[in-house]
């Protein structure tokens, strides 16, 4: 994950339970905490990715965890040009991402397909004793 920058502004985080309820409080966090930024216009995006994260962290990072048990960390944080998306879990295994073309005619797994289309970048970093955080830069500069 990218260092926070010396000048970082504003971040937040939440931690949330494996459940609808839980993914319902994400995406509603990720487009309060953007509003409150003054980038409401890119909250769809961020949502999206937020979710997309949060989902992955679920089925693949935690599966044997009963539902509503195991918890999952989301940060936001803020800096010029960029919001950076986390979602961090207490799996060591690494994003499987096939590329578009793979996914194309899977049922499950286009999801971080749409973290690559909607991010500048996107990654992830080993979190010691256990556990990882994933990580996506969007910009909040207007589009040309």
């Amino acid at each position: 994950m990218p260092a926070p920058p010396a000048d970082a502004t504003d971040s937040a985080a939440l931690r949330i339970r494996c459940s609808g309820e839980g993914f319902a409080l994400a995406r509603t966090f990720t487009r309060e905490t953007l509003r409150g930024w003054s980038l409401d216009h890119h909250s769809d995006d961020a949502v999206l990715v937020i979710t997309e994260l949060a989902a992955n962290a679920v089925a693949h990072a935690v599966p044997r965890a009963p539902a509503g048990e195991a918890e999952v960390w989301l940060g936001l944080l803020l800096d010029p040009g960029h919001v950076v998306l986390t979602v961090s879990d207490p799996g060591d295994n690494a994003p499987e991402f096939t590329g578009a073309e793979a996914a194309d005619l899977r049922e499950h797994g286009r999801g971080l397909c749409i973290v690559d289309a909607l991010a500048e970048e996107w990654g992830w970093t080993l979190r010691p004793p256990a556990g990882k955080t994933v990580w996506a830069r969007l910009s909040t500069c207007p589009p040309p």
